[in-house]
């Protein structure tokens, strides 16, 4: 049995949805696993969604563990910047403090759902933990609207999601699992038309995310999102890849760069309602 740390800020809904397809996979026994604690860099009173969350960790009667990063960092008189990659001193003794916190639980895993820290070298080098990406290996890196605003620029032609193992180098850590999808072709090519000629910063700015190839790429990696975290997850369970010494292997111990699970995925969402 894989045992899995779960961490999280819990800032909306999908932090809710996420734990809770994971956790219905294990009741179903569709994954041999156990989630064994669950941390969030929130506590209670923070956020109504954050509250959600903890309501929900408890139904599950998982340990929760809380420790607010933002009561932390008023500690220190300091702002929090998740995006910085050099963390200040105080950002460090904060980490230093979960790790204490998880000191009692043993776990195989730490998935980060959601969890919007920049993770220290000291807590990177203690635990394999892992974390979701918006977009093939060595693609955009940043947030999933930077990621889909960078293709665009590009003109890309396909795009994808991965676990990578969680570094202080921010979306670049070694690749644990991918999955590729096509950004032209059918529905795509109408929504490609529609834009050339514009600038992208004139998109930008009369339309936003609002505009339908934006939108139209989202969709198709959000819908891939859960199924590629709970099949990792499958993968790591099986033994069709292992984690060692911060670097990933295949079943016969070959040492990869990442494992491809695309054909997977796409069994999985030719079932869902979301393709058409």
């Amino acid at each position: 049995m894989l045992r899995v740390g779960w961490f999280s800020t819990a800032r909306g809904d999908s932090s809710r949805n996420l734990l809770n397809s994971v956790f219905t996979s294990i009741q179903n026994k569709d994954l041999d696993a156990s989630i064994e604690y669950v941390f969030c860099s929130r506590e209670r009173g923070e956020s109504p969604k954050t509250d959600l969350f903890i309501e929900q960790v408890k139904s599950y009667q998982i340990p929760l563990l809380c420790l607010s990063v933002r009561k932390y960092a008023e500690m220190f008189h300091e702002k929090i910047a998740a995006s910085d990659e050099i963390l200040p001193p105080w950002r460090l003794e904060y980490d230093r403090q979960v790790m204490k916190l998880l000191e009692p639980f043993r776990v195989d895993i730490c998935l980060l759902a959601g969890y919007m820290l920049i993770v220290g070298q000291e807590m990177c080098e203690k635990y394999d933990m892992i974390n979701l990406h918006p977009a093939l290996p060595n693609g955009p890196k940043g947030t999933w609207q930077e990621v889909i605003w960078q293709l665009i620029s590009n003109y890309a032609t396909e795009s994808g999601v991965m676990i990578h193992l969680v570094t202080p180098q921010l979306d670049r850590g070694p690749v644990v699992t991918f999955c590729r999808y096509p950004i032209t072709g059918n529905a795509f090519n109408k929504l490609w038309d529609e834009i050339k000629g514009y600038e992208l910063e004139k998109i930008k700015i009369e339309q936003g995310e609002n505009n339908e190839l934006f939108k139209r790429i989202r969709r198709e990696g959000f819908i891939r999102e859960t199924p590629l975290i709970i099949e990792t997850l499958k993968a790591l369970s099986y033994g069709d890849i292992k984690i060692s010494n911060k670097s990933i292997f295949d079943r016969t111990g070959k040492q990869i760069k990442g494992f491809d699970v695309t054909d997977r995925i796409d069994k999985l969402i030719s079932k869902c309602k979301y393709i058409e």
